[in-house]
Order: structure tokens, then sequence, then C-alpha cells
């Protein structure tokens, strides 16, 4: 079986846009692209946009634009 064919397969490659994603999918991006930063990564910026509307994270100061 290749990542085609897994669940969550658009996580993965950072430039890619993942699409509409569920708040326990985002939660899974933001752990997968741990190491990554929302300017350079469009995945985890997608995840984190979903988790801050879903109120389950708040942003600093700092990270607001």
């Amino acid at each position: 079986m290749t990542s085609l064919h897994l669940p969550g397969a658009g996580l993965l490659r950072c430039g890619s846009d993942p699409g509409v994603m569920s708040v326990d999918q985002a939660h899974a991006a933001m752990q997968l692209h741990l190491d990554c930063t929302v300017d350079t990564c469009r995945v985890r910026r997608r995840a984190r946009a979903v988790l801050v509307e879903s109120g389950r994270c708040v942003l600093d100061e700092r990270a607001l634009p």
C-alpha cells in the first residue's frame, strides 16, 4: 500500500495545501510538522488556523500579523 491510500496522506508534504481538515487531523498535522514553521509549511499553517478557529489554540500576540 502506498501513502496515496492512507487517510491523511495529504498531511505529509509541507508544500501541499491539505485542504479542509478536522480538529483531530489538525492536531496530528501539528505533531507531524513539529519542526516546521507556519511561514514555510502550508500543512502547519492550515492546521494552526483550524485549531485557532475551533478555540483549541490561542495565539500569543507575537504570532499575530
